[in-house]
């Protein structure tokens, strides 16, 4: 049995929103402790262009920001380790968690800031791509700027799928929709927007077989209409995929309060509070609706100052 570490600020995840509340909480001498996660990095590591971050005018790599942001973290002392927490226990007044390797940790406060994971159709072309940075892109709004007067398909029948699809509709010569059903499962009035749109093309009963491309880039996509079983080849360099996310919070749900697709629900809106007093959430944990890597950065601020007022409060 492995000694239990205390500390007053236990940080759970490495994207944006756990190493801006990292810098915050260490520069307020709450000398944070930091668990990566199994992603270190978060969702941006798999990006390959980040343009639309402030301060950088030439954009930088999402890998590369990462590193920037974990050295900035470091530099004011907080205590960064590789591996994940596999269980925590917010019953009492002291917050405990387990990280894969055996050790306990009890700490004063906690920030949950462990991110939401694309779904991907798990084709291995479509894996292929999206790990050579080729086309293959979960986040229109982040990506869809590459593909300025370009082709693109985007699989998807929600609101953030039409949602998407009309962003893409904005900057692409033409946008193909792949819908598996005969119907969107959208509202009416983003159903209606898409249909409205002249470059928008709905393909309905439509299911994507194979991602195509030249072993460096996406050249198009293979798809199959589900009812008659006929292959047909779109010709495109960018391929989207909008079917949701799923918010990495299963080891909470025990605990803290979740909507009904997981993501933590905030106490008081406008603060960063969960139903645990002293335990705080930052990032794509709990938003569903932006999912950008500066409104992550943000709410990793306010998760810091809301715990360090906790802690004052207690006279810590």
């Amino acid at each position: 049995m492995s000694d239990i570490e205390k500390v007053k600020c236990l940080i759970i995840g490495s994207g944006p929103a756990g190493y801006t509340a990292a810098i915050y909480a260490a520069r307020a001498d709450m000398s944070p402790m930091l668990y990566q996660g199994m992603q270190p990095g978060g969702q941006l590591t798999t990006t390959n262009e980040v343009e639309n971050f402030p301060g950088y005018p030439d954009g930088v790599t999402g890998p590369e920001m990462m590193v920037q942001l974990e050295a900035q973290a470091k530099r004011f002392e907080t205590d960064v380790r590789f591996g994940f927490i596999t269980k925590v226990d917010f019953s009492g007044d002291v917050h405990k968690a387990w990280a894969d390797d055996g050790t306990e940790i009890h700490a004063d406060t906690i920030i949950i800031s462990t991110g939401a994971s694309a779904k991907y159709l798990g084709l291995e072309s479509e894996q292929k791509y999206l790990k050579l940075g080729g086309g293959v892109s979960a986040c229109a709004v982040c990506d869809g700027f590459f593909y300025r007067g370009h082709e693109t398909v985007i699989v998807g029948a929600g609101d953030s799928a039409c949602e998407e699809a009309h962003y893409l509709s904005k900057l692409c010569t033409k946008v193909t929709m792949l819908v598996r059903r005969d119907e969107f499962r959208a509202s009416k009035i983003m159903a209606e927007r898409v249909k409205n749109t002249e470059n928008i093309e709905i393909l309905f009963n439509t299911e994507t077989e194979e991602v195509l491309g030249d072993g460096q880039v996406v050249t198009g996509v293979l798809v199959k209409n589900n009812i008659s079983g006929d292959l047909t080849d779109i010709p495109a360099t960018g391929f989207f995929v909008a079917i949701g996310h799923k918010p990495n919070t299963d080891i909470f749900k025990d605990f803290i309060n979740l909507d009904d697709t997981g993501y933590i629900e905030y106490e008081e809106p406008g603060t960063s509070k969960t139903n645990v007093p002293g335990v705080f959430v930052a990032g794509d944990a709990a938003d569903k609706t932006y999912r950008q890597a500066i409104t992550a950065a943000g709410t990793g601020c306010i998760a810091a100052l809301d715990a360090e007022r906790y802690l004052a409060a207690k006279g810590h």
